[in-house]
């Protein structure tokens, strides 16, 4: 698997930081979570006065072979579909995008489909989807080795950009499933708290989803290292998502964190470099059942929870203005002395 060279970042200026934070005209922690963000970010940037370009949201879609066991209420085709459909901007994601500023990337990780990529799509596929993880591997070794580095190579060509802050979305029916066993494997939360709704199961549907993951862990008889739950239990656009948030930080990038998905993603990547999570910022509590308690086992602390379970990297998009907000407070705030105010704190 490739490796990466992932430091925590340097806290000398974090004093620095937090003076200018506390001296700007305001009751010391009166702007709360963008006070947070700020400090955040400037540490990550290693300046007093951070900025934010060319926001970008990678959207990577994969099919799952897991599918075949009727774990979704969502047929397996309607993957491609919605990619032809963001190819048209007519997307969740399309319109959050326009509203703020970001770039969308449209990656094929891996779907089973004949994809227009004349229309914008990225082909960096690694298969046609994963294979049923009910009764093997979903994948290599080397498949999931290849999506890890194709994950890093497209955050490469966006910071090249200029990009200096960063999305992750998904695209793929039937992800919640192995995001479910990421989840239990990874964070040893019960089965039963990891399992939910996806894209709108009943009751009776999310008990039969659970029997399935069940299964497919009592078959399992891999070592149980992070690598191989990866790439047993993994999808294709998980994995290239684990590997561009890994080369994000790398890179020194702010990493948007989404929803349940992309929360499993950032789960795995601290499981293999822990100092990915000082580069992330979680930006929302979702509504799919064990997104509280995977954020929980992280420590994370979303910024938003507005009932989300979407995915495409929306929520995180919608979290952007906030993260504005926190920038803007640090450079344009005055501080007590410049404007002659007495501080009142």
């Amino acid at each position: 698997m490739k490796t990466f060279h992932i430091a925590q970042p340097d806290q000398a200026i974090k004093p620095a930081l937090i003076d200018k934070i506390n001296n700007l005209t305001k009751p010391k922690g009166a702007l709360g979570v963008l006070e947070d963000l700020a400090l955040q970010i400037g540490l990550i940037q290693q300046t007093l006065s951070p900025t934010l370009h060319k926001p970008h949201n990678i959207l990577l879609a994969g099919d799952h072979g897991i599918v075949e066991e009727g774990v979704s209420k969502s047929p397996k085709e309607v993957t491609w579909q919605q990619l032809s459909n963001f190819t048209h901007g007519g997307g969740g994601v399309n319109f959050l995008c326009r509203q703020h500023r970001f770039e969308l990337v449209i990656v094929d990780a891996g779907v089973d489909y004949d994809l227009p990529y004349e229309k914008g799509i990225v082909n960096l596929s690694v298969g046609r989807g994963t294979k049923n993880f009910l009764h093997g591997p979903a994948m290599t070794e080397e498949e999931r080795d290849l999506c890890i580095e194709r994950g890093a190579s497209i955050v490469d060509k966006v910071y090249e950009s200029g990009c200096n802050i960063v999305s992750f979305g998904e695209m793929g029916i039937g992800n919640t499933s192995p995001s479910s066993i990421w989840m239990h494997l990874l964070a040893n939360i019960p089965l039963k708290d990891c399992v939910g709704a996806g894209s709108g199961l009943d009751d009776e549907a999310i008990r039969h989803k659970y029997e399935i993951l069940r299964r497919s862990i009592d078959n399992y008889q891999g070592d149980r290292s992070v690598e191989d739950i990866l790439s047993y239990f993994g999808g294709f656009e998980m994995n290239m998502a684990v590997g561009g948030m890994l080369r994000a930080a790398e890179r020194g990038m702010i990493v948007l964190v989404d929803g349940f998905i992309m929360t499993n993603c950032m789960l795995a990547a601290s499981k293999l470099y822990p100092h990915v999570l000082d580069y992330a910022i979680f930006a929302h509590q979702g509504d799919e059942s064990g997104h509280k308690l995977v954020l929980q086992a992280m420590n994370a602390k979303p910024v938003l929870h507005l009932g989300l379970r979407l995915g495409e990297g929306t929520g995180a998009i919608c979290c952007y203005p906030i993260i504005e907000s926190a920038v803007r407070m640090i450079n344009e705030m005055d501080t007590f002395a410049h404007a002659s105010i007495t501080k009142y704190f």
